[in-house]
């Protein structure tokens, strides 16, 4: 697992989604861990828009998991927000395997998944406060080859 750790601000989390977003393959999992209002959820909505979406992604929080697929997106991805599952069995009910088949999972709260993940799992941390944010990614070798933040 290779590790590289970026400086930026609110302007830039734009850019850096949608090249991550551009980068999606079927099969993908994205981690985004951070503290509420980190940005996580900013990130996974310019990796949305870098496939396609228009307009604003409504928050998954309520709905737990939001599915986007062809033709609004070229990619199906489901941005999924575990931050209201307070167990691991709830999980068995959202069908989140059933998403890799062709498309990709952009998780929120992920630690909510408990001993469950993938092994190929990109895990983006987001810190930081304010306009200065620090972006901790922990890169699988499924994405070593393609990271594209050099």
């Amino acid at each position: 697992m290779t590790v590289h750790r970026y400086g930026y601000t609110l302007a830039d989390a734009e850019r850096i989604g949608a090249a991550i977003g551009a980068a999606l393959q079927p099969g993908d999992v994205v981690a985004l861990e951070g503290d509420l209002g980190a940005g996580k959820t900013t990130l996974a909505r310019a990796m949305l828009k870098a496939r396609g979406l228009a307009g604003e992604a409504p928050s998954p929080t309520f709905a737990i998991v939001q599915p986007y697929a062809p033709p609004e997106v070229d990619l199906a991805i489901a941005h999924v927000d575990l931050y209201r599952i307070e167990d691991e069995s709830e999980l068995i009910e959202l069908g989140l395997d059933d998403y890799l088949v062709d498309g990709a999972l952009l998780i929120e709260w992920p630690e909510r998944l408990g001993t469950g993940g993938w092994p190929d799992t990109l895990t983006l941390t987001i810190s930081g406060s304010g306009d200065a944010r620090v972006l901790t990614a922990s890169l699988p070798p499924a994405w070593e080859a393609r990271w594209p933040l050099r």
